[in-house]
């Protein structure tokens, strides 16, 4: 019987994938895992190209897909092959839910069967063929796990009459998709470019710009090309000679052998832009609260803090602090006005609907 056919006959199949994302400037998925309830099937998607004939598996949710902390491997899917998931289920979302302290596969895996999975392939190239016999049972090794895992974290679930939460939360995530970057400034994706003045925003999309183009023609992530604390300090410092590189902690010897001449002209570039064309880094605009949603916001936090710990979960698994303003503002009278209120799950309507209630009721 065909791989496929027989993976589609399953009632939940194992999903786990590799990427190349710490060797290659576009990376792509290398490898992917599809387990049954007693083997593993291993797809090279840089051999076969198109995987256009999984696409109804994933897409069937009457088998249920088990990834593991599904946000990447839902975006690499889509991105590369346009792969829809329906019938998820996270094991790590479950792990939340039972309140685990460790929810990593990793530890899971070790805990529930005593499996210790080989750390160092997690940065290992995935791209290179012919992969290795220790790489593939590596590969092989994490999802075939996961049928199990599946199986013994739903009953759990199942007992604390959580099961049914985990299912809408995995509902909810199986909707994640590729987003490709915003066209805007590329400082705009330096985390701490928000702590720069203008002309230090115009030297660090200079420097930006250039590490981009570079990292393209090498076939590098851009990363590896000059890091992103490196691009901060010099953008603060704004070094215009060699010398004056030198003294930028992040810049080492060989960098500026091979790159000093153009990190310098950029920052020439941009200490040159008139004042007038200088970015400006946006700013949210906050309202202010009123002292109401103040008291409510309080309330329901302790509320919430309570609640979790006789749970035995952790606060933001059962309430985050975007659903906790949306609800302070909102100030739901009855369970049934919490349905429309944004971020709100059907789980938290009907487990907590009235105690919330009366809690933004004690807050007015």
């Amino acid at each position: 019987m065909p791989a496929l056919d027989l993976l589609a006959r399953e009632p939940a199949v194992g999903v786990d994938l590799e990427a190349d994302s710490l060797f290659h400037f576009q990376e792509k998925v290398c490898l992917l895992q599809l387990a049954a309830t007693d083997r593993v099937f291993l797809v090279d998607p840089l051999a076969v190209g198109d995987l256009s004939p999984l696409a109804p598996l994933f897409a069937n949710p009457d088998v249920i897909k088990i990834l593991h902390g599904s946000d990447y491997d839902l975006r690499s899917l889509d991105r590369d092959f346009n792969i829809r998931v329906h019938g998820l289920f996270d094991t790590q979302i479950a792990a939340r839910f039972l309140g685990l302290d460790e929810t990593g596969l990793g530890n899971l895996l070790e805990t529930r069967f005593g499996v210790r999975a080989e750390k160092k392939f997690q940065k290992k190239d995935w791209s290179v063929r012919p992969l290795p016999d220790e790489m593939l049972r590596y590969g092989a090794q994490d999802a075939l796990y996961l049928v199990p895992l599946y199986r013994m974290l739903r009953e759990e679930l199942r007992g604390l009459g959580r099961l049914s939460w985990v299912e809408e939360e995995c509902a909810i995530q199986s909707g994640v998709r590729h987003a490709p970057p915003d066209e805007g400034p590329l400082f705009l994706r330096l985390r701490g470019a928000g702590h720069l003045d203008p002309r230090g925003l115009a030297v660090a999309e200079e420097l930006l710009r250039f590490r981009m183009n570079l990292a393209s023609k090498r076939d590098r992530p851009p990363f590896k090309v000059l890091g992103n604390q490196a691009i901060l300090e010099l953008a603060r410092r704004r070094p215009t000679t060699s010398k004056e590189l030198a003294s930028v902690p992040g810049v080492s010897k060989g960098l500026i052998r091979v790159l000093g001449s153009g990190l310098v002209q950029c920052i020439h570039e941009a200490m040159e832009t008139p004042e007038g064309s200088l970015p400006v880094y946006p700013r949210k605009t906050f309202r202010r609260q009123g002292s109401g949603v103040i008291k409510r916001v309080r309330a329901l936090k302790e509320w919430r803090n309570k609640r979790a710990g006789e749970l035995g979960l952790d606060p933001s698994v059962l309430l985050t602090n975007a659903q906790i303003q949306a609800l302070a503002v909102a100030k739901p009278s009855r369970p049934g006005d919490l349905a429309p209120i944004e971020g709100i799950r059907r789980w938290q309507q009907e487990s907590f609907g009235r105690a919330l209630c009366e809690v933004t009721a004690r807050g007015k």
